[in-house]
């Protein structure tokens, strides 16, 4: 018998990560998944009906690889090349074999690519739009994929509690990419920074404040959750949690999470800032920096590092090259070479998992 839906019902309770505290079940009803494909859609104006192949390393069941890669290559009449994990030889191999045009991923995905020497003995010259969301696409990232594959690599920005995209770097036309920026609001997306104490004023160009959103593709709220729901949409905006600027031009640039954020001597600094300068390293494959207790300071930074295959790297020579580019205050006091870092499913580095265990080790330690 035939169901009637309609666009108001709840068609996903999708959680989020879980990187803030406990997940909770953004309610995203049918108009706001059909909302964003559509958005997506406008923005991929290569994309003709029935002849795209798309790709995705993407789980369907993170909301990234549900609208980006399930929803838009359905909306389009698309092929959609699944890889039922990361292997990078069969992703390799198969961008080879099926020569999918539209890439869309995690910058874990783009990273691990430009970083093997398997890469150069594969034709990868097929794909030609990457939008690269759920984590930072880092500087040095983006520049080396668009040499290897001549295809376009930009980074998105969006959150469960959208659908998730709301913001993009033009990927064709005359628009420019800025790369280090999420890019401009998606259509009938409205952005705007507000000020951290209040949340209600709106700060000028280049100020630094919380990333607040209007749109057609907002969550209904958190499942069972009134209290959690009232503190992110407030007034018809959804409250971000994103510490964020926009510049003369209407991009946006993603500073850091409001929770993430480290204080040295009562000055911000944001991990993002350090994470891009060590990134710059040569011999650096991932990393990430957090806040360390320190009597005077209240904070001083640290870095957690992951070295590429078959380089070395003293701390020492690390944290200079940090000096070349950071304020003092900035630059990491202590450097912890790790095997690997701890990440979500979709490969999102947990900082906040990062400094319990520092947290844990340094109560150990006094006791």
């Amino acid at each position: 018998a035939a169901v009637d839906v309609s666009p108001d019902e709840i068609a996903v309770l999708q959680y989020t990560g879980g990187t803030t505290g406990v997940p909770k079940g953004a309610m995203l009803s049918h108009r706001a998944l059909v909302a964003n494909t559509l958005q997506c859609r406008s923005w991929f104006t290569n994309l003709q009906d029935e002849r795209g192949v798309f790709m995705t390393v993407m789980p369907l069941f993170h909301v990234y690889g549900l609208t980006v890669a399930m929803l838009l290559a359905v909306q389009s009449a698309a092929s959609l090349i699944l890889e039922p994990q990361f292997d990078l030889k069969h992703v390799l191999s198969d961008i080879q074999k099926f020569k999918p045009d539209t890439f869309p991923g995690a910058p874990r995905i783009y990273n691990a690519i430009i970083n093997s020497p398997l890469a150069t003995k594969y034709d990868l010259r097929s794909i030609r739009a990457c939008i690269s969301g759920s984590a930072p696409l880092l500087v040095e990232t983006a520049r080396k994929f668009k040499e290897m594959t001549g295809g376009h690599l930009v980074e998105g920005y969006g959150l469960t509690e959208a659908a998730p995209v709301t913001h993009c770097n033009p990927l064709f036309g005359s628009g420019k990419q800025k790369v280090g920026s999420i890019g401009v609001p998606f259509p009938d997306v409205e952005a705007k920074i507000v000020d951290l104490e209040t949340g209600s004023r709106e700060a000028p160009v280049g100020e630094i404040g919380e990333l607040v959103l209007r749109g057609p593709q907002l969550m209904d709220g958190y499942y069972e959750k009134p209290e959690e729901t009232a503190q992110t949409l407030r007034d018809g905006w959804l409250h971000t949690g994103d510490i964020a600027r926009v510049d003369d031009d209407g991009y946006f640039f993603i500073v850091d999470r409001k929770k993430e954020m480290i204080i040295v001597s009562g000055f911000n600094v944001y991990p993002r800032e350090v994470e891009e300068v060590l990134a710059t390293h040569p011999a650096v494959l991932e990393s990430a920096a957090i806040g360390v207790p320190h009597p005077i300071k209240g904070e001083e930074v640290k870095a957690f590092v992951v070295l590429k295959p078959g380089t070395t790297a003293t701390a020492d020579a690390i944290v200079a090259h940090c000096r070349e580019s950071l304020a003092p205050f900035k630059v990491p006091r202590e450097i912890e070479f790790r095997e690997s870092l701890p990440k979500t499913l979709i490969g999102k580095v947990l900082r906040r998992s990062l400094a319990e265990e520092e947290s844990a080790k340094r109560s150990a330690a006094k006791a």
